[in-house]
């Protein structure tokens, strides 16, 4: 077994004694406006690029470069990794699309703990997108030995959707950002990178 295995989020849930919480409300985001170079460049890719052929496409052309420069505000706090396995034992194993960790003291090749966030790439299968998110949020929530919070993100490029694991209770926002409010989906990534630096004491 592995990431793979469950098919919705509820499976998740009721596999691991969890809860779930579905709400309608806005995932909080800063305030705040995305550089202007990156918007031209981030529209083209949109216009032209076939970002929506593969989750690869979708991750190169869409996903990282978003990441990347949200993560240019925390560089010295966090690190954003892409494709690194993680695992706490063989059903909860896998290789989340991309993780953001504490900036380790040991060098920036070294994975360290607490994992705070992961994204997932799907190209039009949310479901399996938040089954596969759930699973990797229990995990990391299991290798940080830590109730606080964990945060997943699901997107297809162009909708973006968050949640949060505390405890043992999922909060899904089930209303995501739109690709085209590209300051909402800066805004959600920095709130959420900027939380837990405060939450985990960074």
């Amino acid at each position: 077994m592995g990431f793979r295995t469950y098919q919705t989020l509820s499976d998740v849930v009721i596999a691991f004694d969890l809860q779930l919480v579905t709400t309608s409300a806005d995932f909080p985001a800063t305030d705040m406006v995305a550089p202007a170079l990156f918007k031209q460049e981030m529209t083209l890719t949109l216009d032209n690029l076939p970002f929506a052929v593969s989750e690869a496409a979708l991750c190169d052309n869409i996903i990282y470069p978003i990441l990347r420069e949200v993560w240019k505000q925390f560089s010295n706090t966090f690190m954003v990794w892409s494709h690194q396995p993680i695992a706490l034992n063989e059903e909860l194993s896998g290789i989340p699309d991309y993780l953001f960790t504490r900036q380790s003291p040991r060098g920036s090749t070294v994975l360290d703990v607490p994992y705070v966030a992961v994204i997932e790439a799907k190209r039009d299968d949310f479901t399996m997108g938040w089954a596969q998110c759930g699973l990797e949020m229990y995990t990391i929530q299991q290798l940080n030995n830590d109730p606080r919070p964990v945060y997943g993100v699901v997107t297809n490029g162009r909708l973006w959707e968050f949640g949060m694991l505390e405890n043992r209770t999922i909060t899904q926002y089930v209303e995501g950002y739109s690709i085209r409010e590209i300051d909402k989906v800066f805004g959600a990534i920095t709130h959420l990178l900027a939380t837990c630096k405060r939450i985990y004491n960074l």
